[in-house]
């Protein structure tokens, strides 16, 4: 069989189109006489609760209340820009809630389903003349409109901000802070601490997180005096200060009775810049050769084994994945960088650990050294619907440019209780711009997930939790990484924290081989494009699949088929159009074609319910000659299903429009398909809202595999047909088809 490399410069392919016509507005299911008689005596009881407040509880004299969106008006087209600017109120959050609408005109919609929270800020004197505004609004106005898809209106309760059980012996608490226009973080802090102190709690200065529109503190003080803490207007949430989770083994590590060889070779590349974040080293470890720098976070602190044994193992398993015992390692494809973010201080003798090893994590993040990093550790926290943790916010935020590739170990909570759902995806797991790994218990074809591997679904968007799972060992077959001491000795061990570099060292690998000729979001984007499950796997255990083994299968093409990368930048507001590149003959026989979307997108912390602010809206367009009477453009066909991104309650059209990945494979007639292409539209909002063409650009990446099983050198016939397409040859020469890419 023939060698054929991925196919490159897909991007050169892609030109401007111009818009579609807008479509007309819906039907209300409210007027708004009936708006003003429900929600203005809810206005007032608001207003009421507000003055009640204590002076100090609200700085600037501004309190928060909570206003539902009706299901049917959630699109950021539907923000109540207007209505807001008219009654001097502004936006500071949101988050996804359950409601039953009074009224419904949508045919297929749910009695009980999803809808938009948001969280609306002003002074207790505008929230007063609130309800004599809303009276006077007529028909047809904006901020008449925008009331009438309100469904209901309240103050924020103590209820709402306090988060998870605190128990009456915990003085260690995590608050986030709402954050207000035109007010900076120490501003909102200087005023918290004041209200704290005099409820005797103590606010920790040396870690703090402003991240977007949020502050995330951590206090100390009184369990009892939580409720007075959590009428400070502008607290979003409150919770105990979860512990570190990921630092120490699943299991004590079972030394296996032989020992291995190390490889004889260097690493393959010395051009990826890698980074594992993890409990530090042994003094004496066999893997020093192939780290670059060994790094302590803080240098006062000590080690502790248990850390060093983890962090060993997890460097190991990127360096060489699983050793097989009695074998040669495999060959590194590249060396790291280790910084020690756990230590002594991390071993519950710091309250506030979580919050100083973020910070440890951040300072990394912040050097921009590293095109590709691993985190197996985080907050034992299950992921939270309503609210963007700290540790999330943090990640996001930084690798919003698409310049990192991040791992990240999603929990070994899975066996945990599922109707509270502590068997949940953990933080930082839910990020959407890193690259969230669950755990394999085989290396063979009958693999399934781990029993302990968190499971999903992840927060919204973000739905498709882990993103993929790589094999992390179990009691039936063990993960195996070196033991302490100068001896290549071995350990059994298992854990998403091994499964997560492991899928790092797939990721370097392809960088290794192919260079600078891949970005790290495009990597991404292939590892996922060619994960694989059984059909019927569950996408909350196993996401998109089991990540291959064998770099061939990622990097190479088969006979009957080509893999076309496209990467670069979007415009917001603009329409782009991607051909599908194919010979001049038409193809004939049963084809398929899978595609995989991937993009970095900067976040808005404080908006759970709008949390990514770009989206992708993708028309698959098969057949150049079939259109409809009078349309621009040719027919439409669905490719990617926005159900899989909806709970049973859900009718949210746009669910799928904000992931910031899609797949899908689908199986054609070669003739169906003339000047095939995809037209992608990037969405900008901010705080929910449309947030116009002023909005950054993005980083994207589209990976196309066609298979025509009747077109034996399709990769050949695509090259010549494509002048601007260029095969993405190695840097190095290997034995690329022996399967042991790496050895």
């Amino acid at each position: 069989m023939a060698t054929r490399f991925l196919i490159g410069q897909g991007e050169l392919l892609t030109y401007d189109i111009p818009a579609p016509p807008i479509v007309p507005s819906k039907a209300h299911p409210y007027t708004l006489a009936q708006a003003k008689e429900y929600l203005v005596p809810r206005m007032l009881d608001t207003a009421l609760a507000m003055q009640a407040l204590p002076a100090d509880a609200c700085p600037e004299d501004v309190a928060v209340a909570k206003l539902n969106l009706h299901p049917a008006y959630i699109a950021k087209s539907f923000f109540p820009r207007d209505l807001l600017r008219a009654a001097n109120l502004t936006s500071v959050g949101s988050r996804t809630v359950r409601v039953k609408p009074r009224s419904d005109t949508r045919k297929t919609a749910p009695e009980v389903c999803d809808t938009t929270q948001l969280f609306v800020a002003g002074t207790r004197a505008a929230f007063a003349k609130l309800p004599s505004i809303a009276s006077e609004l007529v028909d047809g106005s904006k901020p008449g409109i925008q009331l009438a898809e309100i469904e209901t209106f309240d103050p924020m309760t103590i209820e709402d901000r306090i988060r998870g059980e605190i128990k009456a012996t915990t003085s260690v608490f995590e608050v986030g802070l709402h954050l207000l226009p035109g007010s900076g973080a120490d501003e909102v802090r200087v005023r918290f601490d004041r209200y704290a102190k005099k409820l005797g709690f103590e606010v920790n200065h040396q870690w703090q997180f402003p991240v977007g529109r949020m502050l995330f503190l951590a206090v100390a003080g009184p369990a009892s005096k939580i409720p007075a803490l959590a009428r400070f207007s502008l607290v979003r949430a409150i919770r105990a200060m979860p512990a570190i989770r990921g630092a120490r083994p699943m299991t004590r590590g079972t030394p296996v009775s032989v020992g291995f060889t190390l490889p004889a070779a260097a690493p393959l590349s010395d051009e990826p810049s890698v980074a594992i974040l993890d409990g530090g080293l042994p003094k004496d470890n066999v893997v020093k050769r192939y780290v670059g720098r060994y790094l302590k976070s803080d240098d006062s602190a000590n080690d502790i084994d248990d850390y060093n044994e983890h962090g060993l193992g997890v460097t190991s398993a990127f360096l060489f994945g699983p050793i097989e015992p009695g074998a040669v390692a495999p060959r590194p494809f590249a060396s790291a960088d280790h910084f020690r973010v756990l230590d002594a201080l991390s071993d519950e003798e710091d309250p506030y650990e979580l919050y100083r090893t973020l910070g440890h994590v951040e300072d990394v993040l912040l050097s921009r050294q590293y095109q590709f990093i691993n985190l197996s550790l985080g907050p034992n926290l299950s992921t939270d619907d309503g609210d963007v943790h700290a540790w999330t916010a943090v990640l996001d935020t930084m690798l919003s440019d698409g310049e990192t590739l991040m791992t990240v170990a999603v929990g070994n909570n899975g066996e945990a209780d599922v109707a509270t759902g502590l068997h949940r995806i953990q933080v930082p797991g839910d990020s959407v711009n890193a690259l969230s790994v669950g755990a394999a218990n085989r290396t063979s074809a009958d693999w399934t997930r781990a029993t302990y591997s968190a499971q999903g679904p992840g927060r919204s968007p973000g739905r498709r939790k882990p993103d993929v799972v790589a094999f992390g060992g179990s009691p039936k077959e063990y993960f195996h990484v070196p033991t302490r001491g100068s001896k290549p000795s071995l350990t059994a061990t298992m854990g998403t924290s091994f499964a997560a570099p492991y899928v790092l060292r797939t990721a370097v690998g392809i960088r290794a081989v192919l260079g600078e000729a891949v970005h790290p979001l495009t990597i991404k984007a292939l590892m996922i494009h060619a994960a694989r499950s059984d059909p019927g796997a569950n996408a909350d255990e196993v996401g998109w699949g089991r990540i291959p083994t064998d770099l061939n299968e990622i990097i190479m093409c088969s006979d009957g088929e080509a893999r076309i990368l496209y990467q670069g930048l979007l415009r917001p507001g603009k329409y782009l159009r991607a051909p599908v590149p194919l010979p001049k003959a038409p193809l004939t026989g049963r084809v398929s074609l899978s595609a995989t979307f991937c993009y970095a997108s900067p976040v808005d912390v404080e908006d759970a319910a709008a949390y990514t602010k770009a989206g992708l809206t993708i028309a698959f367009r098969p057949h150049a000659a079939k259109t409809k009477k009078g349309a621009r453009s040719a027919a439409t066909k669905a490719f990617f299903s926005q159900q899989e991104f909806r709970t049973e309650q859900e009718q949210r059209s746009d669910l799928g429009k904000w992931e910031t990945v899609l797949h899908a494979t689908h199986g054609m007639l070669g003739s169906s398909l003339n000047q095939a292409c995809f037209d992608i539209h990037y969405n900008a909002r901010d705080g929910g809202a449309n947030a116009g063409t002023g909005s950054e650009l993005i980083r994207y990446a589209l990976v196309l595999t066609v298979r025509a099983p009747k077109h034996t050198d399709l990769h050949g016939d695509i090259l010549a047909s494509h002048g601007l397409l260029k095969a993405i040859e190695p840097r190095i020469s290997l034995p690329l088809r022996s399967g042991s890419v790496g050895s």
